[in-house]
This record gives C-alpha cells, structure tokens and sequence, in this order.
C-alpha cells in the first residue's frame, strides 16, 4: 500500500526503498528530515519499504495510506543493508528487536512474498 509520512511533533528522517523486483530503480532510496516546523511530507508509493530515525528527543509520526494495516503482511529490510546504502543521520540508534532481526533486501528478494510487487 501506499504511505503519506509527515511529522507533526518533533524531527524524523523519513525513507522510502523501493522493493519492487524488475524495476529499475530496485534498491534506490530517498530520504528526507521532516519535521513539525518545516511541514515537509515524504510520499512512498506501494512496492516501497519505509522506515524512520527519530531525530528529536521525541516525535510524533503520522501515516496516511491507500490501504487497511494487515499485521500478517508485515515484514521488514534491514536497516543498515549495504546493497541498498541508506545515509542515515545517527551510528548507534536504538532498534526494536523486529528491527535488528530484519532481512535483506537480497534475502526478501528470495522470499515468496516478494513476487507480488513488481
């Protein structure tokens, strides 16, 4: 599904990858600082993964989407993948254990699920 981020309270550096097999852009990633003050909101169309780093002592994002959260469909890339290269802003951040288990791009590549976005 599709995901509209902003941040309304605090700072975050907002991602979007795109995981989409066959395209040609796979593996590409935008990232920008969004924050209550500067209003910026980051677009992440289906097929592409999301994540955020908090930047602030706190923040407060929200998420606009073109679908219903199904738990189930849940899955995750690893942060700090090297085939993908993501520039995050912190060295050291503080993980939630699905975060830290999280395969890679090339591994969810392999996985079944990942045939229905193309």
């Amino acid at each position: 599904m599709g995901k509209l981020m902003r941040v309304s309270l605090g700072e975050a550096f907002l991602v979007a990858v795109d995981i989409r097999k066959g395209s040609p852009t796979l593996g590409n990633w935008v990232g920008v600082n969004v924050s209550a003050k500067n209003k910026k909101q980051v677009w992440a169309p289906a097929g592409f993964a999301r994540g955020f780093c908090v930047l602030s002592d706190f923040a407060e994002i929200q998420y606009l989407t073109t679908g219903i959260y199904n738990s189930g469909a849940e899955s995750g890339i690893l942060w700090n993948d090297p085939e993908i290269g993501i520039e995050w802003p912190v060295t050291d951040p503080i993980l939630s254990d699905k975060d830290k288990e999280a395969q890679t791009l090339s591994q969810w590549l392999e996985t079944e699920e990942s045939k229905y976005f193309t």
